[in-house]
């Protein structure tokens, strides 16, 4: 068994995706318990810090997306417990989470990400909806990508390649949140550059190039098994793959996260790499970007998630 003692793995929640969060926490459990973690995995109800308090994990590994997850509230709680967790900080967090936020720091670092625009639901009754969303197609031009600014898996996000589609897509997206990020869309390949850092320095795991079959990385094309072609390592040239990583490892830098994050990326035709938005606790499950990238590096799951957590025990 590990040296670790007991360790905690936090899944579920109340967020939209808490079905995928299940999923992720199901994984990590397993390979860690094939790594000899003893492992217990709770979700966030009213039973979580009575049990924590009552039994203080050597450490914990979130597994919550969405929300509470990765927007800093349970991270905070966590440090209010005075218990060690794999990940960001509540502070970098909140900042990553929140996509325009995290497109402006990223931007600041001289990275490249699409031009966008990011509005609250009020704007458009406040204004005019027809108004707005005219000057959006005028300033950004067409197609657009169209997503909440808040929030992952996909949900609520939609192409835009007319006008005429625009007004469908907002009312898509604000079904999951009272903010859109309309973005210009760059046609390329989608890659997912995971970065991990075991005490020696962030390093960026060989990138996962996405091809979905339909077209569309949505939530079906993520988490159900035969939609989505992957290629990991990614079909890209020596230098995009290395622009790539280095786009992750500076993001990851840029943002103040911690232990573990993925960056999204689009690379165009010309090989330039384009920063989409970043993840504080990716996802665990079988068509998880993360895990795809750890094989393909020849690191097992089981070992990595282990040394994360020690190196989370470790700060306490």
């Amino acid at each position: 068994m590990s040296d670790l003692g007991h360790v905690l793995v936090l899944a579920g929640g109340l967020s939209y995706e808490r079905e995928v969060s299940l999923r992720s926490g199901r994984r990590v459990a397993e390979v860690l318990r094939a790594a000899g973690v003893d492992v217990e995995t709770r979700d966030t109800d009213a039973t979580l810090v009575p049990a924590v308090l009552s039994d203080p994990p050597d450490a914990v590994f979130v597994t919550l997306h969405g929300g509470a997850g990765e927007d800093g509230a349970i991270r905070s709680v966590l440090e209010l417990l005075d218990v060690p967790y794999v990940g960001a900080t509540p502070d970098a967090c909140r900042v990553a989470f929140d996509k325009p936020t995290a497109k402006a720091v990223v931007r600041s670092w001289g990275l490249n990400t699409p031009d966008s625009v990011a509005l609250p639901k009020e704007t458009f009754h406040d204004l005019g909806a027809t108004a707005v969303l005219a000057r959006i197609v005028d300033r950004l031009g067409l197609p657009l990508f169209v997503k909440p600014s808040r929030g992952g898996s996909a949900l609520g996000a939609s192409i835009v390649r007319s006008a005429e589609e625009l007004p469908a897509a907002m009312v898509g997206c604000f079904a999951y949140g009272d903010t859109a990020l309309i973005e210009q869309y760059v046609q390329g390949v989608e890659v997912a550059v995971s970065v991990v850092d075991l005490g020696d320095g962030p390093v960026a795991l060989p990138p996962v190039e996405i091809v979905p079959d339909r077209g569309v990385y949505d939530y079906a094309a993520r988490y159900t098994a035969g939609q989505t072609e992957f290629f990991a390592p990614a079909r890209l040239s020596p230098e995009a793959t290395e622009a790539c990583a280095g786009m992750a490892v500076a993001a990851h830098a840029a943002l103040g996260l911690r232990d573990v994050s993925r960056t999204d990326i689009i690379v165009d035709a010309t090989g330039k790499p384009y920063f989409l938005e970043v993840n504080v606790a990716p996802g665990m499950t079988e068509t998880s970007l993360l895990p795809m990238a750890a094989e393909a590096a020849h690191r097992d799951l089981g070992t990595l998630c282990k040394g994360l957590l020690e190196l989370a025990a470790a700060r306490r």
